[in-house]
């Protein structure tokens, strides 16, 4: 049995946060500075994790590579059971030249790469992170951009930075269910005050894109339809939360968003017109000769697609929504739920400082209820509708397993090192040295929520890690429990474009392996802006200037 402990060093908060905050710069480090690997900067992170947890916090070694072990195990499933599977539709459709009709259906929309970029990273995106999340839509859209004439590098920055407004209510809610389990509060109100939050992000979002293609240019020429969209799914994504349903808030919202892109277009062809100059990539951008040879001999010189087989097209998303749809009915869910088993991590005893058993050491096998496996399911059914057979199927399932090789080792090392943090005590000391900000927590709260997303590439991680140290924080500084537990979720969503595995997806993705620390310094500085952002939100949330705003 070990008892977490929260100031070893030397019975100081101040100096045990230093020394628990070391795995975490040892990550950044490797992957910003040195431009390491990501799966090997990890691997290094998380040896320092169990480093600390041994010799500073006295945790036992066999209990620290056995926490180490079920979070690796959490990583694969259902975290990477879910992007493989998705992946794997996503490859298929590839394989039977469906995803070049769909993309050349959206190349009809404009031809403009500006507003390419918002409708496919930002409105599709957001549909494929509320059917799946957890690193789907970065690795779908960045390639679906290259395959219009994006650089790949632009392409994986452009999909890391849109992954960012619709992640809180990614994978049917997934988050804000999580965050409402860990906190006893109503999950209800948790979304609507998310759903209070990351709106005004989204309206930014599309902005910050068409910037990342072509610049000030790109703001002058195509801000309204750019801020039509960010508006239209950030008022979409408010309205449902708030008054429909929490787990439907991005499916609709990112419909309304890409239906404002088009009529904007429809009705302002000016609107996409212009047309921005190439701009040179540089050698990071260029791919592999093997991949531009793949993304090149995609399209055969087809110049139009009927109406059956743009429908056959769509047709893959169009059964992943049903299927999660019918999913999501109280019945259905709850036949489906019966196959889970919940069962006690074997070999770990965990209890926190105050020697109540810890329910991290707690494991669940959802099988059926998982987004992994539906998406599995949603899959099956599009081999029929493509009339995809077995054997081309399991090839395109071999294809994905090589693809996210690196990513699948990056992933359960770093799910392995927030496991380790957390069950040692790690991220409970750093959490309890920032909640000794007092009222003040306000302005860092999200600050915790971007740190447990950039760790563990999961807005659902983050709320399990910080979700209860949140509501703990707010009733020792008198803010509302609801606010910081929401913030905790808003702010992570701005941690996931630089989190390691969410690198390594993306570079995986685009042919760009070795190149996490290309990726990580374009988009780092756009998410600590807009981490700055949430901060000065939350914290005028928390007066009487905006907490009007609370529930």
């Amino acid at each position: 049995m070990y008892q977490q402990v929260l100031d070893p060093v030397a019975d100081s908060l101040g100096w045990s946060s230093l020394v628990a905050a070391l795995p975490l710069a040892v990550l950044f480090v490797l992957l910003g500075g040195v431009r390491m690997r990501a799966w090997l900067a990890s691997l290094i992170a998380l040896a320092v994790a169990l480093a600390v947890a041994v010799w500073t916090y006295g945790m036992p070694a066999d209990q620290a590579l056995l926490a180490g072990s079920e979070g690796a195990a959490f990583g694969f499933y259902p975290i990477l059971w879910i992007v493989i599977n998705a992946l794997w539709v996503y490859n298929i459709t590839v394989a039977t030249g469906h995803f070049d009709v769909l993309r050349r259906s959206f190349a009809q929309v404009s031809d403009d790469s500006r507003l390419q970029a918002v409708l496919i990273a930002f409105s599709f995106g957001a549909l494929l992170e509320a059917l799946a999340g957890f690193g789907t839509p970065v690795a779908v859209t960045s390639v679906m951009l290259i395959a219009l004439g994006f650089p790949p590098l632009k392409a994986a920055v452009l999909a890391l930075t849109a992954n960012t407004a619709p992640v809180a209510f990614g994978a049917m809610a997934t988050p804000i269910l999580t965050l409402g389990k860990v906190t006893g509060e109503s999950s209800d109100t948790l979304g609507a005050m998310v759903g209070r939050q990351t709106p005004i992000l989204a309206v930014f979002v599309p902005l910050v894109l068409v910037a990342i293609v072509d610049g000030r240019r790109g703001l002058r020429e195509t801000w309204p339809v750019a801020l039509l969209c960010g508006a239209a799914f950030g008022a979409a994504q408010y309205v449902t939360a708030n008054f429909v349903s929490v787990p439907l808030a991005d499916v609709v919202a990112s419909l309304v968003s890409a239906a404002a892109v088009v009529l904007a277009v429809r009705l302002r062809p000016s609107a996409a017109a212009a047309k921005p100059a190439p701009v040179a990539g540089g050698a990071a951008d260029e791919p592999t000769p093997e991949f531009a040879a793949r993304v090149e001999g995609r399209d055969g010189g087809r110049a139009g697609d009927s109406r059956a087989e743009v429908a056959r097209a769509y047709a893959p998303y169009a059964i992943i929504i049903a299927v999660f749809v019918v999913c999501q009915i109280g019945q259905v869910k709850d036949l489906l739920d019966r196959a889970t088993r919940t069962f006690s991590w074997p070999g770990l005893h965990l209890t926190g400082p105050s020697g109540k058993p810890l329910a991290l050491t707690t494991f669940t096998f959802n099988y059926l209820t998982t987004p992994g496996t539906q998406m599995l399911v949603a899959g099956l059914i599009t081999m029929a509708a493509l009339g995809v057979g077995a054997g081309r199927a399991l090839r395109a399932y071999g294809t994905t397993l090589v693809q996210l090789r690196w990513a699948i080792i990056t992933v359960m090392a770093v799910l392995a090192l927030a496991f380790v943090m957390n069950a040692s005590g790690q991220t409970v000391t750093l959490g309890t040295w920032m909640a000794g900000a007092g009222g003040a927590f306000a302005l860092l709260s999200p600050i915790l929520g971007w740190l447990g997303t950039a760790v563990t590439g999961s807005d659902t991680s983050s709320n399990s890690l910080f979700g209860s140290l949140q509501v703990t924080a707010a009733n020792k500084a008198d803010l509302s429990t609801v606010l910081m537990a929401a913030t905790n979720s808003s702010g992570g969503v701005l941690g996931k474009m630089v989190s390691p595995q969410n690198l390594a997806i993306a570079a995986a993705a685009v042919g760009l392996d070795g190149r996490e620390g290309d990726i990580f310094r374009r988009v780092v500085l756009w998410s600590l802006l807009f981490l700055a952002g949430m901060c000065v939100l939350s914290g005028l949330q928390s007066t009487a200037v905006l907490g009007w705003m609370v529930p």
